[in-house]
């Protein structure tokens, strides 16, 4: 039992890593339908960001949590201004083609300027473990689950219990009839570009003090992120969330039960659901 509710607990601290990055794949998709191949890279260079304060400028973990978001955030709104907007009139593919390319660039630049090895983060702000009564548990990773449960529940109230986010998440999740109300989506398809990378970003700092910081952190993520945005149902903003904590709970009991099919374990549950529902656990059905 003690084994269980720890690799139970590690699923959950891993889910919410997953909550944080489909949310934010799932706002970008639902209001620009774009799929961002980018989005593991930008979760890097905020990872990144934090080891780069610390070593050049000395500023700790907290400065880097306040600061790198913001300037990831204006990176991805001119991102959006000078190379996505552009392409908005085309097939997706070609906005898919682009950020796949960026996430290429973006990756070779990190591993020319730092390497292919790991950098350490010594900045965390929390040592020791804490008495979770049947095991303890590193601390740190109890603030990044406090934190991802903390952040998901104030993105779902700013966009259920404000006007601004209500119609954020209306032209996310039905931009078409949002359009037909004469609200102009496009004057918000930037900022929430930006919002969506800037919890890429987030992410990446909550993950450099316990993760290895190297150029490929975000590639070897970014897929099963997409598989979580694909069984919460695309565009879905609670689907994204729930999918993710269920997957980095799945991921962690196949691990204990069924090391060899923990990775496999995600890609049968998209199977499954796929089947069941085609357009997600928390999608919309389309109709012709």
């Amino acid at each position: 039992m003690t084994s269980f509710l720890q690799q139970a607990f590690n699923g959950l601290v891993s889910g919410g890593f997953y909550a944080l990055l489909a949310l934010g794949l799932a706002v970008i998709f639902g209001m620009l339908r774009v799929v961002n191949f980018a989005h593991g890279a930008l979760y890097t260079l905020g990872a990144f960001g934090a080891v780069t304060l610390s070593d050049s400028l000395g500023l700790g973990f907290w400065w880097a949590l306040l600061i790198v978001p913001v300037v990831m955030a204006v990176c991805g709104i001119v991102l959006e201004r000078l190379l996505i907007h552009r392409l908005a009139g085309l097939d997706p593919l070609y906005n898919f083609l682009l950020t796949f390319g960026i996430a290429l660039v973006c990756q070779d630049l990190l591993r020319w300027k730092y390497g292919s090895h790991s950098r350490p983060y010594a900045a965390a702000p929390f040592n020791g473990s804490v008495d979770l009564g049947l095991f303890t548990y590193p601390a740190y990773q109890v603030f990044v689950l406090g934190a991802s449960a903390v952040l998901c529940l104030t993105v779902w109230v700013l966009l259920t219990r404000t006007r601004v986010g209500t119609v954020v998440r209306a032209a996310t999740e039905r931009p078409e009839l949002t359009q037909a109300f004469g609200i102009d989506t496009g004057r918000w398809v930037t900022p929430v570009f930006g919002f969506g990378v800037a919890l890429a970003a987030l992410a990446g700092v909550l993950a450099a003090p316990m993760r290895a910081v190297n150029s490929d952190m975000g590639s070897d993520l970014i897929i099963t992120v997409f598989a979580v945005v694909v069984i919460g149902g695309l565009g879905s903003i609670p689907g994204a969330v729930a999918a993710g904590f269920v997957i980095g709970m799945l991921q962690a009991l196949a691990n204990l039960y069924t090391p060899a099919l923990s990775q496999t374990s995600v890609y049968l549950l998209m199977a499954v659901v796929l089947l069941v529902r085609p357009a997600g656990l928390f999608g919309k059905e389309e109709h012709a």
